[in-house]
């Protein structure tokens, strides 16, 4: 980098003391976009906060019962999560709320790579190299889960994630690779106790307590999130407007 009387000089690109002047005002418009922006996430996010807040906190079955046949409305409740009906693979045995099943592919790839010489000349080569590439997949679920000592259709809740199981070779080439959902845990959901059922495809937090849903899902996570991205952006925008050719500030 030297510095000259117009500015900077990158050798690729050079900024000159105009460009700074204008990238400031890039810099504080989208600043000020950003505050826009965050405020309004903000506000949804204190709205959420509120629906939270209101919320039943219910522990026992009876409430969870009595929540449901009274129309409660939003409410936490902390529970066991179990398998009604359990399924699994022949080839792995076991029993699971779910089990999926990856077939992979060990498969020739070819990929371009520059090398430079003791002279500084560039050359390319093709190279080959080999990896396990997903092909297809088969999955099984239980048609019926027990929350709370209630039962619902297994659509109802948002299983927990599943875990790697097994890998069982098919050949030197072809290989199946399984994951599962375990029987049974213990967590919370926040769902609409309505209509003597819960809302569809309600979250399951696993291994967390009521209060301890409650701090997750008040967090300030998404603001964090967005500045983060919105000041990269920012970086980006101002990178940009640096490499470009700006004779119309001349």
């Amino acid at each position: 980098m030297r510095y000259g009387r117009k500015g900077f000089d990158f050798g690729d690109f050079e900024i000159t003391k105009r460009e700074i002047l204008a990238s400031i005002s890039i810099i504080a418009v989208m600043i000020l976009f950003g505050i826009l922006i965050s405020s309004k996430i903000s506000e949804h996010q204190m709205d959420k906060n509120e629906i939270y807040n209101k919320a039943v906190k219910i522990e026992s079955q009876e409430m969870f019962q009595y929540g449901m046949d009274t129309n409660v409305g939003n409410a936490f409740v902390y529970g066991d999560l179990k398998a009604v009906d359990t399924v699994t693979c022949p080839e792995i045995g076991g029993e699971y709320m779910y089990v999926e099943k990856v077939k992979e592919r060990y498969t020739m790839h070819t990929r371009t790579v520059t090398h430079t010489d003791g002279k500084g000349h560039s050359y390319t080569t093709t190279e080959t190299y080999w990896t396990w590439d997903r092909v297809g997949s088969e999955d099984i679920k239980c048609k019926e889960i027990s929350f709370c000592g209630v039962n619902f259709a297994s659509n109802k809740i948002d299983l927990p994630g599943t875990d790697y199981i097994d890998t069982i070779k098919e050949s030197s080439h072809v290989r199946y690779k399984y994951y599962g959902v375990g029987t049974e845990y213990k967590g919370t959901i926040f769902t609409d106790l309505r209509d003597k059922t819960i809302s569809d495809n309600t979250s399951f937090y696993n291994n967390s307590t009521i209060d301890e849903t409650i701090e997750r899902l008040e967090s300030d996570f998404p603001i964090i999130i967005f500045w983060i991205f919105w000041v990269v952006l920012i970086g980006g925008m101002v990178f940009g407007f640096y490499y470009l050719d700006n004779r119309w500030l001349d």
